[in-house]
């Protein structure tokens, strides 16, 4: 896919290009299974946004850049190479990340970030899978995952830096 951005007054931002694959063509218990990721409940959003104000935490907001990309698939998956790239004819590409497009981007990009996240120490809640808590012996920082966005409160901002970094 190609994308022209504009800024307000109409004039080029920039160009943009994204390697989509055609997940409508991907068949079920051939090369996807799951294709759900949990997102954070909006019960769970606004608690959290109550909380932080009641208490008087920082809340900081975060959007993952290429947050489906990171994904690691389990499937085989293969796709042909995009109009315009030069290959041998009748080669395809074995994909080994998820893109966007397929039908279990999103569980894998969720899946690949609870593990990055786990291994900082941080728990899933059992109420909203989406939640994530650490708890430490100087505070607690508390992380709510929306498909690419996040919000992240904690009472210590130090905290915040540092899961930022």
């Amino acid at each position: 896919m190609y994308k022209i951005k504009t800024n307000s007054d109409g004039s080029i931002e920039r160009y943009k290009a994204s390697l989509v694959t055609k997940g409508y063509a991907q068949q079920y218990d051939m090369n996807y299974e799951e294709t759900c990721a949990p997102v954070a409940k909006i019960t769970t959003i606004r608690t959290l946004i109550a909380v932080a104000s009641i208490r008087q935490w920082h809340i900081s907001q975060l959007d993952v850049k290429n947050a489906f990309l990171n994904g690691d698939l389990q499937e085989e998956v293969y796709m042909a190479p995009s109009p315009g790239i030069s290959h041998d004819s009748g080669y395809v590409c074995k994909l080994k990340k998820a893109l966007y497009g397929l039908k279990q981007a999103p569980y894998a990009g969720f899946e690949k970030f609870s593990i990055v996240i786990s291994s900082l120490g941080f728990v899933s809640s059992s109420h909203d899978y989406a939640l994530f808590i650490k708890c430490t012996n100087i505070g607690r920082i508390i992380l709510s995952l929306y498909i690419d966005d996040m919000i992240i409160t904690s009472d210590d901002i130090n905290d915040i830096s540092v899961l930022k970094t």
